[in-house]
């Protein structure tokens, strides 16, 4: 399939535009611009591509392309087709965390309130904000100032107004008390507040409060007083300022593999007044990406600020022409290279490379991953496995155990206990894990459930072919299955290949290790539960000395009480290792048991 689409590339035109890439299902995965189609979707194929990019590769099942005039287009185009398709593979925006905002509302008389959910039916919304206080503080001071109304819902019409006029904290726009002209005006009044645009407002509350202390309304002046400091306090915490009064944005981008993590500063009145985190994964480069999400982060904006600062561009003058034509008016786009606005865009990118690393580290451990894959040809990176291992005692209660790892970390609310059930007191570990694997995948397919990406056994190549029987049956070949044994840490594959012997430094034999060793643990452990509820091991170790430990190596050795009994004393302390003085007692404990 790759040659097929290297040869489509090829004949791509070089000429700007736009290419659509699509799965099996002929979704569409992933949208892009390029300056140049045939050289920018051919190098998606060379030899030298990195893991994401072979990722990427992997789900394509074709391609088409669409020419504009120029890359301005192009860009335009992208986004609108990311808007309509949401291709998997695109910049998913999604806030780092769900952050309130403060809606106004799109209505005649419209309301302002906190939420967190966002619906598109023309309302606006400022935000978000990672203090939730400050939500509260900005919410407190508007109801001070503003006398919005508080009624959900369609605004009717009332005789008498409710108790919140009668305490002016509403306008009471139901019963015809304050005009829709001049009930705007407050709401605009709301808006400069939320924009930061706060210097005209302090200093009309500041003269009002002083005529109404020339005029002794002293409850007035209190009250303007109380707001004045309630504005300032909405800044305190602020941890940037300056003197430039434009309107300004700082976004900064960091991309590791196909992570990839957006900051946002909002610089309003020389404060900054928010901050935001983006998450996404991205197949481009850090610059393509972050051209991307002007894009899109712009596209539904009420206010699109003066000057937005950028980490990466390539031609920022593009992104001008688009900026300036959503707003109305001129915008502008810069890289910073020194001063002041080097040194917020560097505090900017801080905080997008500390998340990057943090979901780095949630990926798991890819070092480990990327081997895997690379060592057993796998399609796609083994971030699902599932481990198993059978644990029994001659023949007496066999279990088994399966573990989940993902992003190579255990999850261990998705871990399963299994009884045996088909073997009637023998000893097969192959028909057991035949039984076990079978049950488990049975269920998966029957259920629809996704399949893990590797299957891990706790043994060597018999049970590995055992396991092999069973998936191949239930139709699932293209599952890989292979087996780690403990004796040389060698990973066995099915059918006659030579076991894989890696270093012990290797972080896939490490990965290996920690699942196998995890199996064995459960499934020892659910064993040796079970053997404790059993009568034998119970008499066993009601005898002084004897404990758990010594209780199975004596039915390991002897497989029975009855074996036990007819060992005497000296070949008990010889083959299981006990003192003879136990178990000359431990022998004339059971005779008695017996007799009794």
């Amino acid at each position: 399939m790759s040659d097929a689409l290297k040869q489509q590339a090829s004949q791509f035109p070089p000429v700007p535009g736009v290419y659509v890439m699509k799965d099996t299902a002929e979704r569409v995965i992933y949208v892009g611009k390029a300056k140049d189609l045939k050289k920018r979707v051919s190098s998606y194929f060379t030899s030298r591509r990195d893991l994401k990019t072979r990722m990427l590769v992997s789900k394509i099942s074709f391609m088409e392309y669409i020419v504009t005039g120029n890359e301005y287009e192009a860009l335009l185009l992208e986004n609108n087709l990311i808007k309509k398709w949401k291709p998997y593979y695109n910049i998913n925006l999604k806030d780092g965390k769900s952050y309130p905002v403060i809606r106004i509302t799109n209505e005649d008389f419209p309301r302002v309130f906190k939420t967190r959910r966002v619906v598109q039916d023309g309302s606006e919304y400022f935000g978000p904000f990672a203090d939730v206080t400050k939500v509260d503080l900005y919410l407190e001071l508007i109801e001070k100032l503003y006398p919005l109304r508080k009624c959900r819902g369609k605004l009717r019409k009332r005789h008498t107004p409710c108790l919140y006029y009668h305490i002016g904290r509403c306008s009471a726009p139901c019963a015809g008390k304050v005009s829709r002209e001049e009930y705007l005006k407050t709401v605009e009044q709301v808006r400069s507040l939320l924009r930061g645009n706060t210097r005209d407002l302090r200093s009309s509350l500041k003269q009002q409060m002083e005529e109404a202390s020339r005029a002794l309304q002293f409850e007035s002046a209190a009250r303007l007083r109380d707001a004045l400091i309630a504005i300032e306090s909405s800044h305190t915490s602020q941890q940037v300022e300056d003197f430039q009064l434009n309107t300004r944005d700082y976004i900064g981008c960091v991309m590791e593999e196909q992570v990839l993590s957006i900051s946002v500063f909002q610089m309003r009145e020389g404060k900054l007044i928010g901050r935001e985190l983006h998450r996404g994964e991205s197949f481009s480069d850090e610059a393509e990406a972050l051209e991307t999400f002007v894009g899109q982060y712009y596209r539904e904006a009420e206010d699109i600020p003066e000057v937005i600062y950028l980490s990466h561009g390539e031609q920022p003058e593009m992104l001008e022409v688009m900026l300036s034509s959503m707003a109305g008016r001129k915008r502008e786009v810069r890289i910073p290279q020194r001063g002041k606005h080097l040194r917020v865009m560097k505090m900017v990118l801080q905080n997008a490379e500390m998340d990057a690393r943090k979901r780095i580290r949630a990926k798991g451990n890819i070092p480990a991953m990327q081997e895997l894959q690379r060592l057993l040809s796998l399609d796609d990176l083994p971030r699902y496995i599932e481990g198993f291992d059978i644990a029994q005692l001659s023949g007496t209660h066999p279990t088994a155990s399966l573990v989940v790892f993902r992003e190579g970390r255990p999850e261990k609310q998705e871990y399963r206990r299994y009884h045996v059930k088909t073997l009637g007191g023998t000893i097969d570990d192959y028909e057991s894990l035949r039984e076990v694997t079978a049950r488990r995948y049975t269920r998966l397919t029957n259920e629809e459930q996704p399949l893990p990406d590797l299957v891990l056994i706790d043994g060597g190549t018999g049970q590995v072919n055992a396991v092999r029987e069973i998936l191949d049956a239930l139709g699932l070949r293209h599952l890989p299955v292979i087996g780690l044994a403990k004796e040389f840490e060698e990973i066995h594959l099915p059918g006659p290949k030579r076991p894989l012997r890696l270093p012990q430094d290797s972080p896939a034999l490490k990965l290996l290790q920690a699942i196998r060793d995890e199996t064995h643990r459960v499934a020892t452990g659910f064993n040796t539960k079970l053997r404790s509820k059993d009568i034998s091991f119970g008499l066993l170790e009601s005898v002084p000395g004897i404990g758990p430990v010594r209780s199975a190596r004596l039915m390991q050795v002897f497989g029975s009480l009855q074996g036990i009994r007819e060992a005497g004393g000296a070949e008990i302390a010889a083959r299981a290792g006990v003192p003879e003085e136990v178990a000359e007692v431990l022998v004339h404990y059971l005779k008695e048991q017996q007799q009794d």
